[in-house]
């Protein structure tokens, strides 16, 4: 079974937008297509992008508390690999590519064009749409 990491991009416009690639993402974790892994700081990340204020047409405070729980309990939790530096734009987003790395992710999937970009990221980081994909060309 493919081990992916996703970024907290994905899994916020999952929860938004069930019916986008980000949400047939989703969808296919819960079917039990891959196996989806976490770590505390990726989780923390989408908490604490999920309460912001502008997010309340979507969903309630309890509604994004309650998402990142589940996730928390029902992917993979792993603990934070130690930092590493990749060759990518932004510092922010090492952190997907060390937690990929360090947890030998078939994928880490990305809505974030600088990595999806990305000809040195080792996994290679590939879009949502790209993912399905995939999982779709392995019947």
């Amino acid at each position: 079974m493919r081990r992916v990491v996703v970024d907290s991009n994905v899994l916020i416009s999952a929860r938004l937008s069930p019916h986008g690639a980000p949400g047939r993402l989703l969808a296919a974790w819960l079917d039990g297509r891959f196996e989806l892994i976490v770590s505390p700081m990726l989780l923390a990340e989408l908490a604490g992008v999920l309460v912001r204020p502008k997010f309340r047409r979507w969903l309630t405070v309890e509604e994004a508390n309650t998402f990142v729980r589940t996730l928390g309990i029902s992917a993979t939790l792993i603990e934070d690999p130690p930092p590493q530096r990749h060759s990518v734009r932004d510092p922010d987003d090492y952190y997907l590519l060390t937690l990929a790395s360090s947890t030998d992710a078939d994928f880490p999937v990305s809505g974030t064009a600088d990595l999806t970009s990305s000809h040195d990221a080792r996994p290679p980081v590939i879009t949502p749409s790209a993912f399905l994909a995939s999982l779709d060309s392995r019947g």
